[in-house]
């Protein structure tokens, strides 16, 4: 028998993971999804059929899971308020909202709450999402299944035992997306800059992109040994790679990611101060 699943927040990211949902044969009358505007409400009725509500209360006192996917800002807010009727079913409770800690929403919930937090990031709004999940120590088996069976309707996902490890996966794959839109930008600019028509740079750029990420999601080699197939000794590509290396590209990318997880440890901080 399916568990009824209901979304608290009906943005992008549950509206994604509704659609994978519903596209892995989820049943749609097992999902309920919350959310205090109309437009939103009448829109997934009519592309999911499922139920919709302005309360939450009343969604959550139908649920078996609970997705929070509502703003990090509001999350102290909605969680308090349904505090009593989460300590009254205890149903597996799912954040989707970066930065709260388990702990830290756990006792906004009443504690003893089985949580887990997940970090999707937005290629899942197309089904080809990475997801962290990490569950704290009230999940049961049962529930980490099937909080991983929702996660992996909108793509892949991994778990980590240690939930600091979030801010890693944050840091990674969550922005992840802006650093590879960044690094199609600056090839599509270099091929401007050497005669290129943009839009024929920027479609090089893409498919090339798309290409290299296909290769290596299909592929038993790891990245380095795909680099060094297609790096001719003495080649054009040998040169590129080399001034890279020597602009200290790797280096960067760490510093970077440090950076982002460094950001993430502190807005985890803050959102915690309530």
């Amino acid at each position: 028998m399916n568990q009824t699943i209901a979304f608290i927040g009906a943005g992008n990211m549950a509206r994604s993971l509704i659609g994978g949902l519903i596209a892995d044969d989820y049943p749609a009358q097992a999902i309920l999804a919350t959310d205090p505007l109309d437009s939103q409400r009448h829109a997934l009725q009519q592309q999911f059929a499922i139920q919709t509500h302005s309360d939450n209360h009343q969604a959550v006192s139908q649920a078996d899971i609970v997705v929070l996917a509502v703003k990090p800002q509001i999350m102290h807010a909605v969680a308090s308020d349904l505090a009593p009727l989460i300590q009254q079913r205890q149903p597996l409770v799912i954040s989707i909202a970066a930065g709260i800690r388990a702990a830290t929403l756990d006792q906004w919930l009443g504690g003893q709450t089985a949580i887990v937090r997940s970090m999707p990031n937005t290629p899942a709004l197309l089904q080809a999402g990475a997801t962290g999940l990490y569950a704290n120590a009230q999940v049961s088996t049962e529930q980490h299944q099937a909080a991983e069976s929702i996660m992996r309707s909108v793509g892949l996902t991994i778990w980590v035992d240690n939930e600091a490890l979030l801010d890693s996966v944050t840091a990674l794959s969550g922005g992840g997306p802006a650093y590879f839109f960044l690094v199609i930008e600056a090839l599509e600019n270099a091929g401007v800059a050497m005669g290129l028509e943009r839009d024929q740079a920027r479609l090089l750029a893409l498919q090339t992109a798309f290409g290299a990420a296909k290769m290596a999601l299909e592929s038993d080699d790891s990245p380095a040994t795909l680099r060094a197939q297609v790096t001719s000794p003495g080649g054009t590509t040998e040169r590129a790679i080399a001034q890279l290396q020597e602009a200290g590209l790797e280096a960067v990318f760490i510093e970077a990611l440090k950076a982002a997880r460094r950001r993430c440890e502190e807005l985890s901080d803050l959102l915690s101060q309530h």
